[in-house]
């Protein structure tokens, strides 16, 4: 029933009638319904689609799109019309948006730098060209300063004298504190470096030293530690290599004891680390003070534990002596005490920063700038600085060189201004070598005369004396020369005999440094030890330096070689001779002055021989004397039996009146004891000189023309014979062989003493050594005549014993 209700509807009540609606025709719909589409609008460029999921913001970008587009599509259409071409690239303008910004602020593609490079270089006194020259300034200057280590500063300090640093003070300091603070364990190559640099450009030592001590005192005021830190440590190096004065040090220290704080404590330890061995030798009592703060502060216990235990540590490494923590550390030590400029500016003074130097200013004298520090910097690095410019440069300067020295052929420089460069260029190539062998090889090319390599040598000694203390370095330069020709061994021959006369005018450093240096090239054969000839080692031809010198010399060569080896080098021939003159043995004194020079420097086994000859020096002198005696008396009997030969003829005739003569000579002269013991030594001493030079009365002279003729052949004879002797009363009482005890030389005494039984005696042999028997008999007229001259002396000794016996008793 509901199903009927519902599919038949109900009839409306009676008087109302439904309208019913006209049913439309279903082909087409009303017109007054229908939407037209409007067209789409003329597209003047096609705007890509872009790809979004949300249609919104996908619109929105078309539309962007579309409007760049259209205004890119505009410029076009306007150039077009009005006939003009894309301008060219302006470097005025990139100038002016580079200058705009600020330094190293704005990244310039290479091409784009190389054009404007090229644009400015035409003029250099545009600020565009400045600016160019001072950014290359800036990034030559940071890479030299962050590459630099002990190994290639020598180096560095080269290039970096390059660059205008009175220009780029500011860059310079910026970038050293910069790389300093970056890097604390190379604080003391960037102390070295900025030390070396404000000997040759005070005011850059000084600028850098100022924005230190500036940066501390805000560091401090806003308590950080890390910066604080850092630049103490770079002002202590500094005043290690002397450019700021301690008083700055005293006064940071002051400044952070006064308060102690943890931070304070541990700043001041580790700055006092660094600086506290040259506190301890410049300034003593200030550094005495500074440790009794210390060790109040650590008494007073209101620092942390980890504080104290530093300021303990701190104690340990004073009581080292700062072993780990020395002045200069090794290979850093470039700079001489003389030449150091030393800044005295204090923690309370005004400071002048210079904040300005950091950035480009147009300076309107830039060029007469830049030629003053050339000169500058040739007055530097030295005439040879200028190498390093374009090659069309260097060609032209030296053919303008080369016809300067044509034209002064024939002029002499007196004023060694050739010689002087020539020493500083050694100098520079010795100091910039890496090691020794790379020196040699640098060495090598220097262009060096013939006749002037002893200047070389000089300049390695030299150098070698100027360090603190000696370094093999130079010693193997010397041993690499020596072995590669032999014009180098024999000039450092030549120096080692110039230095050695010479020695007396150096101090005592260069004198041990001079000397070891030597030891090097004698105890490794660089040298031959035939230059120790000019060695005299007396008491009078040394002095002290010469004594000092040889010491260390020898010291050195007995570490090197050892003592066995040393001595025996000195008892080799060849050696042996040429150092004849530090061994002396022709006069014991000064044999024992050797002896006791070598035993005290330690080489006593070099002094045996020199010992043994002084133990036998007596033996040998009376043995030499001995044979020089019988020398001469072996002389003289043979010149006496000569002159015997020649006067036979006269001997024969002249016997009777001799006789008669010796008669009367003794009447007439009352020989004294002195002269009676003199005579009756003649037996024993040499032959007689002539009897005309001796002493003798008138009566002597009134022989006969025959007698003074034999008596004149007899001294002829007899004044080949050298002069006799006194012989002293030991030789005469003590020496057997001189005086005869037998009986028959008494019975001889006393049958001379008797009178003579006849007018010819027996003839008695000369010196009463030889008896006559015992010599051959020589017959004819010579044997007589020997015979008669032998009867004449003993007549005479018989005449005197007779009057010695007649005068003595009364």
């Amino acid at each position: 029933m509901a199903t009927a209700a519902t599919m038949n509807p109900t009839s409306p009540p009676d008087g109302l009638q439904k309208r019913k609606r006209s049913r439309s025709p279903a082909e087409q719909p009303p017109s007054s319904r229908r939407r037209s589409l409007s067209p789409p609008p003329p597209r003047l460029i096609d705007v890509p689609k872009v790809a979004d999921v949300d249609p919104a913001r996908r619109a929105e970008r078309e539309r962007q799109l579309a409007a760049r587009l259209a205004e890119k599509e505009l410029e076009k259409l306007g150039k077009e019309k009005d006939g003009k071409k894309e301008p060219q690239f302006d470097a005025a303008a990139e100038f002016a948006k580079l200058t705009s910004t600020r330094s190293g602020g704005m990244y310039v593609p290479p091409a784009r730098l190389r054009a404007m490079q090229e644009a400015a270089s035409k003029d250099k006194a545009s600020a565009e060209y400045q600016r160019i020259t001072w950014d290359a300034l800036r990034k030559s200057i940071t890479g030299i300063v962050n590459r630099i280590n002990v190994a290639n500063i020598k180096h560095v300090m080269h290039e970096l004298f390059q660059e205008n640093l009175i220009r780029g003070r500011g860059l310079f300091a910026r970038s050293v504190m910069k790389a300093q603070s970056s890097s604390l364990p190379f604080t003391p190559v960037f102390a070295a470096l900025v030390a070396i640099v404000n000997t040759k450009l005070p005011q850059v030592g000084e600028l850098v030293l100022t924005r230190l001590i500036s940066q501390f005192r805000r560091a401090f005021k806003r308590n950080d530690k890390i910066v604080c830190h850092s630049t103490t440590t770079f002002i202590a190096h500094l005043v290690n290599q002397a450019v700021a004065h301690e008083i700055i040090a005293l006064q940071i220290l002051v400044l952070l004891l006064e308060r102690p704080t943890d931070d304070s404590i541990e700043i001041a330890v580790g700055f006092m680390r660094e600086v506290g061995a040259f506190l301890a030798e410049n300034s003593p009592k200030a550094n005495t003070t500074v440790f009794e703060r210390f060790r109040a502060v650590l008494n007073e216990g209101a620092i942390s534990h980890r504080v104290q235990y530093m300021i303990e540590v701190l104690m340990q490494v004073r009581k080292d002596k700062f072993k780990d923590n020395p002045i200069i550390p090794e290979g850093l030590d470039l700079v001489e005490e003389d030449e150091q400029i030393t800044h005295q500016i204090q923690l309370e003074d005004e400071l002048q920063v210079q904040d300005g130097l950091n950035i480009f200013k147009f300076d309107a004298n830039y060029l007469d700038n830049e030629e003053r520090y050339k000169e500058i910097k040739t007055e530097i690095l030295g005439e040879g600085s200028s190498d390093e410019e374009s090659g069309s440069e260097e060609s032209s300067e030296e053919e303008e060189d080369d016809e300067a020295v044509e034209e002064k052929e024939g002029i002499e420089d007196k004023t060694q201004t050739n010689l002087i460069n020539l020493r500083r260029v050694i100098y520079l190539t010795i100091m910039n070598a890496l090691n020794y062998e790379e020196a040699v090889h640098k060495l090598l090319k220097v262009q060096i005369k013939e006749g002037q390599e002893i200047e070389l040598c000089k300049m390695i000694i030299e150098c070698c004396s100027q360090e603190r203390s000696y370094s093999t370095f130079y010693g193997l330069i010397g041993e690499r020369f020596c072995r590669l020709n032999r014009v180098w061994f024999d000039s450092f021959e030549q120096a080692f005999r110039e230095y050695y006369e010479t020695i007396h005018r150096y101090e005592t450093n260069r004198l041990r440094n001079i000397a070891r240096f030597f030891g090097h090239l004698v105890a490794s054969d660089a040298v031959s030890w035939n230059v120790l000839d000019c060695i005299k080692l007396t008491e009078e031809d040394t002095t002290s330096s010469s004594r000092i010198f040889i010491k260390i010399m020898f010291t050195e060569v007995n570490e090197s070689m050892g003592i066995k080896t040393v001595a025996e080098r000195f008892k080799d021939p060849e050696v042996k001779m040429s150092c004849r003159g530090m061994f002396p043995m022709d006069n014991p004194k000064d044999t024992r002055f050797a002896i006791n020079y070598f035993t005290s420097i330690g080489l006593g086994p070099v002094t045996e021989e020199m010992r043994e000859h002084l133990k036998n020096a007596p033996r040998l002198i009376m043995e030499q004397r001995r044979a020089m005696l019988e020398a001469e008396s072996s002389s003289s009997d043979s010149d006496s039996s000569d002159s015997d030969t020649d006067t036979d003829s006269s001997s024969d005739s002249s016997d009777t009146e001799s006789h008669d003569s010796r008669r009367d000579r003794p009447r007439r002269r009352s020989p004294s004891p002195y002269r009676s013991d003199k005579r009756r030594d003649d037996s024993r001493s040499p032959p007689r000189r002539d009897r005309r030079n001796s002493l003798s009365p008138p009566g002597y002279r009134k022989d006969s023309r025959d007698d003074r003729g034999r008596r004149h052949s007899r001294s002829r004879s007899r004044s080949r014979s050298p002069p006799r002797r006194r012989d002293s009363p030991r030789r005469r009482d003590y020496s057997p062989g001189r005086r005869d005890h037998s009986p028959d030389r008494r019975d001889r005494d006393r049958r001379e003493r008797s009178p003579p039984p006849s007018a010819s005696p027996p003839p008695r042999s000369r010196g009463g050594r030889r008896s006559p028997s015992y010599s051959p008999p020589r017959r004819g007229k010579d044997s007589d005549r020997r015979r008669d001259d032998s009867r004449d002396r003993a007549y005479d000794r018989r005449r005197r014993s007779v009057s010695r016996d007649r005068y003595g008793r009364r």
